[in-house]
């Protein structure tokens, strides 16, 4: 009978996630996952794979985690509008500990692998498919709550939506203040979200 595993493999994919997220997986070495991970070689690629299975891991659960998120926030909103308002600010939190941002790890994994690695630019594709979808379902919510006018294609304003969110997170990355970050989010959402009431 196979002996059950000392580890927490959540626990174990979320570290090694983190330490794909800060110095992306070029720069991750096997000792770097050892490290975070607390496990020894052949435990590690035992439970996971390989370096690429391993992040390949981890990335579908930072996107499946992200996923999840974004729909629980979008619908439980007692607006739609004010939920996709919402939606190009939240990436304005997420500093590390010395006051960097680290984007988006499916944006900045797209940009390093997407070139190289098929899986990973499949993968980037169908989440951003899928993101698109969630953000759809909450212009079309607006629409009938009469924040948005009828006429507007929500899976068109919702790919232009992610399209200035993920502008943002990109932005950040440059070092720009919050003060400017938050500016340009508003402005975005000015002319994506216009208030109804003004018309």
């Amino acid at each position: 009978m196979a002996r059950p595993r000392a580890f927490d493999e959540k626990q174990v994919l979320q570290e090694v996630r983190e330490q794909f997220w800060t110095a992306g997986y070029a720069a991750t070495s096997l000792e770097d996952l050892m490290r975070v991970s607390g496990l020894g070689k052949g435990s590690l690629y035992a439970a996971f794979g390989d370096k690429r299975q391993l992040f390949l891991r981890a990335l579908r659960s930072y996107t499946e985690g992200n996923h999840d998120h974004l729909r629980k926030a979008l619908t439980e909103a007692p607006r739609a509008i004010d939920a996709l308002r919402m939606l190009l600010e939240a990436p304005l939190e997420e500093t590390t500990d010395n006051g960097t941002r680290r984007g988006c790890l499916l944006a900045n994994s797209t940009c390093e692998l997407g070139h190289s690695d098929p899986e990973v630019l499949a993968h980037a594709h169908r989440t951003y498919e899928a993101t698109t979808a969630v953000i759809a379902d909450c212009v079309s919510r607006a629409q009938d709550e009469g924040d948005l006018p009828a006429e507007s294609d929500p899976i068109a304003l919702a790919r232009a939506l992610l399209a200035a969110q993920q502008g943002i997170v990109f932005m950040s990355r440059t070092g720009l203040d919050t003060g400017t970050l938050t500016s340009t989010a508003r402005s975005l959402a000015a002319q994506l979200l216009p208030d109804r009431a003004d018309d």
